[in-house]
């Protein structure tokens, strides 16, 4: 049996929930007309809202998917526009080299439908091309594992799973932040919820019921490394899938707004002042990038 998980009453999800609903109205207050400077212009440039961070193993750099583009750090660390598309950047992941997923809205003034569906860049950014779902869904969360997209479907509230990123099954309904799937088994998937970190496994068909603490962004690296970060930015570990949990450390900035684990030790973290790395863990961190106060999920 489906069930139907709110997110929005518990008071250590509110916050993170207040953030992401922010980005998700695209009135044209912020952002850009859908020109944008190109690649390689970055004076004066700032970020906010991010929806999404990994590193490219095609070129080991970071990206950033913001409300208004996607930016890697300059020779200088400073933000740097991919390409020269503004839109709102929502679901965002690497799923290989040069290989980008991601969904969203358009910038203010571009032509194109409210909700992009899945789009996919080949080129690390640059570009982009619909795949799918055009002017239907949003994706509020995209993970590719075992060569499988898995997209949590924020207009509809379901989980939606696809082996070519053009045909879709629809799987469970529920109301969710974020998504992972474990590395080493295509069925076991998690998503964070206000009731806490819901289990299915049968490849998001149905889900359990939430289990403490509350969590915001998951990410898993590994069979034994499951990120977890809660909405004040207290970031934990698992080592057994989500069934215990033991704090690791903080990522600065306060509220977070992305997580992505690398690989078991590396992790890149957005939170409101900046964008963190972590490379021992979550013990310690330094800043990638300055992010605009204010900015949000």
């Amino acid at each position: 049996m489906k069930k139907r998980h709110s997110l929005i009453s518990a008071s250590a999800a509110v916050l993170t929930l207040t953030l992401a609903l922010s980005a998700c109205s695209n009135d044209g207050s912020e952002g850009g007309d859908g020109g944008g400077d190109g690649a390689g212009h970055s004076s004066g440039a700032r970020i906010s809202h991010i929806h999404g961070v990994g590193i490219d193993p095609l070129d080991g750099k970071l990206y950033v998917a913001t409300h208004d583009g996607v930016y890697t750090p300059d020779k200088k660390g400073a933000p740097q526009l991919v390409g020269d598309r503004k839109d709102d950047f929502m679901g965002f992941t690497i799923a290989g080299k040069g290989r980008f997923l991601a969904s969203g809205h358009p910038a203010p003034g571009r032509d194109a439908p409210a909700n992009l569906g899945l789009i996919e860049s080949t080129d690390s950014g640059v570009s982009w091309k619909d795949r799918s779902l055009t002017g239907e869904v949003d994706f509020h969360s995209l993970e590719y594992a075992h060569d499988t997209i898995y997209g949590y479907d924020s207009t509809n509230g379901l989980l939606r799973v696809s082996e070519n990123g053009e045909r879709w099954e629809k799987r469970a309904e529920l109301t969710a932040l974020d998504i992972a799937v474990s590395p080493d088994d295509p069925d076991t998937v998690l998503a964070t919820t206000e009731s806490g970190l819901v289990r299915s496994t049968d490849g998001g068909r149905t889900f359990g019921e939430g289990a403490q603490p509350v969590t915001a962004f998951v990410s898993w690296a590994a069979k034994d490394a499951l990120y977890g970060v809660d909405p004040a930015g207290k970031l934990s570990r698992s080592a057994d899938g989500g069934k215990s949990w033991k704090e690791t450390g903080t990522v600065p900035g306060g509220a977070p707004q992305a997580l992505t684990a690398i690989d078991a030790k590396r992790l890149i973290a957005a939170t409101q002042d900046g964008v963190y790395e972590s490379k021992d863990g979550g013990r310690t961190f330094a800043k990638r990038l300055d992010v605009a106060s204010g900015g949000g999920h």
